[in-house]
């Protein structure tokens, strides 16, 4: 349970850094980080699954890097669900540029958490 608090806070964190990096990209507070951390968290465990089943032929040809567009998608599908007032994206090239960042930031962040949790 504290594994999962701690990613969860380290991927609200890293999702206010990408709001200062992308332009685009906007996440109104620290509560509504936390909310599109959650709703990002629903889309990736019951749509991700079906979107990665059907996409796997183009994903096989393009040798994985069709992941990164469904990535975006499935990121501006989740600024989509959250209220509009806390988490918007602006259009295809923000999330797609998001969802790199938050990635890479998300990363860096919960690798630091677990090292401060041992």
């Amino acid at each position: 349970m504290k594994n999962f608090l701690l990613t969860w806070l380290g991927t609200a964190v890293a999702l206010l850094v990408t709001a200062h990096i992308v332009p685009g990209f906007e996440v109104k507070s620290f509560v509504a980080a936390l909310l599109a951390v959650a709703v990002i968290g629903l889309v990736n465990a019951f749509v991700r699954p079906i979107l990665g089943f059907l996409a796997f032929p183009i994903t096989l040809l393009t040798f994985g890097l069709f992941t990164l567009v469904l990535n975006a998608f499935l990121l501006w599908l989740a600024s989509i669900l959250t209220p509009r007032d806390y988490f918007v994206i602006d259009g295809p090239l923000a999330a797609f540029l998001g969802s790199i960042v938050l990635s890479i930031v998300s990363s860096v962040i919960n690798y630091i958490l677990r090292g401060i949790e041992e």
